[in-house]
């Protein structure tokens, strides 16, 4: 896959590179969608390639700016972003799927959700994770108009980044300005006059310093279908430890098809 979308697969293999990469699926029965954190990349879900069942394939969002895609046009609204990603993720072989976004993914996944329902091609779940939802607008001071320094300062006491890492602009030039322009999507966002039909899973950790979590309830005023809350250990990144991205991961998929007949057990 390229573009938008980068296929991942159950767990690591060797690239041609000598790095861990994911493994293709084979025969997918079910597909997980997962959109990261501001400036993630898809390697953002690593952990996850390493406990999906071998017939669930997941495709993590590719954003411009970063990556595979460093050198293409940073986007900084969430319109463009969810039409971009509505088109292709509906170019895909069909196949039942839930949505899973992470922090400002979740802003993103809610929107492509919607969009999804528009085409007819609608998941069977919708996954939020760490952020409040849209009836709480994001206020001032905004994040993606702090000083660089100001801005790294944030990111590491929230453990988006290592403190290490603050004084290798050569490193972090890049990925600050991928943030940033994510931040300005997430912070210009402002929620639409009607939700989605798929159930909503809300998600959340008991340390988390820049989410509400009394707030992650209201995130059943967006969907017309069921709705359940739930809470991990851990702080704002919770969602990629590998003891919660099992648990959560769980939470997700559909019971595994029953055995045949007279099928062999192994």
């Amino acid at each position: 896959m390229s573009g938008w979308w980068m296929r991942a697969g159950s767990g690591a293999r060797r690239t041609a590179a000598g790095g861990p990469g994911p493994a293709p699926r084979a025969r997918p029965r079910f597909r997980l969608v997962a959109l990261p954190h501001a400036g993630g990349w898809p390697s953002a879900f690593r952990s996850w390639w390493q406990v999906l069942p071998d017939d669930v394939e997941c495709v993590v969002a590719q954003m411009p700016g970063r990556g595979a895609r460093v050198n293409e046009p940073l986007v900084n609204r969430v319109e463009p972003m969810v039409d971009a990603l509505a088109r292709e993720l509906a170019e895909l072989e069909p196949l039942p799927y839930a949505v899973v976004g992470h922090s400002f993914g979740s802003v993103l996944g809610y929107e492509l959700t919607r969009a999804m329902e528009a085409k007819g091609l609608p998941p069977a779940l919708l996954a939020v994770s760490a952020r409040q939802p849209p009836c709480f607008p994001s206020e001032p001071p905004f994040a993606h108009l702090r000083t660089d320094a100001e801005l790294l300062e944030h990111l590491t006491d929230i453990g988006g980044m290592s403190p290490g890492l603050r004084e290798r602009a050569d490193l972090i030039g890049p990925s600050l300005r991928a943030i940033r322009a994510d931040l300005e999507a997430m912070e210009t966002y402002r929620r639409p006059r009607s939700g989605v039909r798929a159930p909503i899973l809300a998600l959340g950790a008991v340390d988390d310093p820049v989410v509400i979590g009394d707030r992650m309830h209201l995130w059943s005023l967006e969907t017309s279908g069921g709705f359940a809350h739930r809470t991990f250990t851990g702080g704002h990144f919770y969602l990629y430890a590998p003891a919660n991205a099992a648990a959560v991961a769980a939470l997700l998929l559909p019971a595994p098809a029953a055995a045949p007949p007279g099928a062999a057990r192994r």
